[in-house]
């Protein structure tokens, strides 16, 4: 996980929700704000020069800084009593299974052919 922090200039609101959508489009975004000095976060699994890059075909981009995003800090928990797992509820991979596929149809499609006419062609 990782913390972005771009400094955008935005001309106006359409510009900021063109900023917002493309930012939130890029793939292993988790989060995305904007502040009001016009500084764009992005928490999540990205590359911050493709942010970059992708940002920079909307308006004028800076990486002002890139680091590690802060976890919520998670409440110590009692440990739970692990229960054995039965062989018959062992969860199977879905990409392993066989794809059911609709039967397709063939159509053939045969051109018109024209009446055999022995009189109207003479080779000499």
């Amino acid at each position: 996980m990782k913390k972005v922090v771009l400094k955008l200039d935005l001309h106006d609101n359409k510009c900021k929700q063109k900023a917002m959508k493309t930012a939130s489009g890029l793939s292993g975004v988790d989060s995305v704000s904007m502040d009001k000095d016009q500084k764009l976060t992005v928490t999540g699994d990205i590359d911050p020069v493709v942010a970059a890059r992708k940002l920079r075909k909307l308006c004028h981009t800076e990486i002002v800084s890139v680091g590690p995003a802060k976890e919520p800090e998670k409440k110590k928990e009692e440990p739970k009593k692990e229960e054995p797992k039965k062989p018959a509820e062992a969860k199977k991979d879905p990409s392993k299974e066989p794809i059911a596929c609709p039967p397709y149809t063939v159509v053939y499609y045969y051109p018109p052919v024209p009446d055999y006419d022995p009189a109207g062609c003479v080779i000499l």
